[in-house]
């Protein structure tokens, strides 16, 4: 069995829909959800589900074992960034190596790095007056959006769209396709 761990900071969607898909597929299974605000929402989303939160602070992440040992301990796989809004540091890079993967809301490698997640993508693309936009399924490593691509999927972007409705196009994209994907990579060895 390959055991995820989730990584999110926001509201959770993504998260409970990755946890929904896996649920009568025995190979996989989302272990643990761990999270940088003891706020999030993602926390109460994921409750039904009985999988276990830990929350952390900055400094447990980025000065301490803390978040590595919970890992080891729940005997974590894959590492799934869904709305997880910090750099991810060198002691989980090099303990999941190829292992951790990222969803970014937005065709790579444009509109991506710090301080691109969300609202503020979906406005720049607008602002550009792209003509498509999409999401980006990554690997991770010790860049904001630099891995090496798995998986990209455009939707056309109308002249009369907003951020908003542009957000809603590239949510319903994350939804369809992000669980698919993590599945594909994760049994690809079997």
């Amino acid at each position: 069995m390959h055991r995820l761990a989730i990584f999110a900071s926001g509201s959770g969607t993504n998260a409970e829909n990755i946890i929904r898909y896996f649920q009568n597929k025995p190979q996989i299974m989302v272990s643990c959800i761990c999270t940088n605000r003891a706020d999030a929402y993602v926390a109460e989303r994921v409750r039904p589900y009985n999988i276990p939160v830990l929350v952390f602070s900055r400094q447990d992440f980025y000065e301490t074992e803390k978040v590595l040992d919970y890992l080891k301990e729940n005997k974590i796989d894959w590492i799934i960034l869904a709305g997880f809004l910090w750099l991810i540091p060198a002691n989980l890079i090099e303990q999941y190596a190829s292992h951790i993967i990222n969803i970014h809301p937005a065709l790579l490698p444009k509109y991506g790095g710090k301080g691109m997640y969300g609202a503020s993508v979906h406005k720049a693309v607008i602002e550009n007056q792209e003509k498509q936009s999409g999401i980006t399924i990554h690997y991770v490593n010790n860049e904001y959006d630099k891995g090496n691509i798995i998986f990209q999927v455009a939707c056309n972007i109308d002249p009369a769209d907003t951020p908003d409705t542009l957000a809603s196009k590239v949510h319903a994209l994350e939804y369809t396709h992000f669980p698919r994907v993590i599945e594909e990579i994760v049994t690809r060895d079997e």
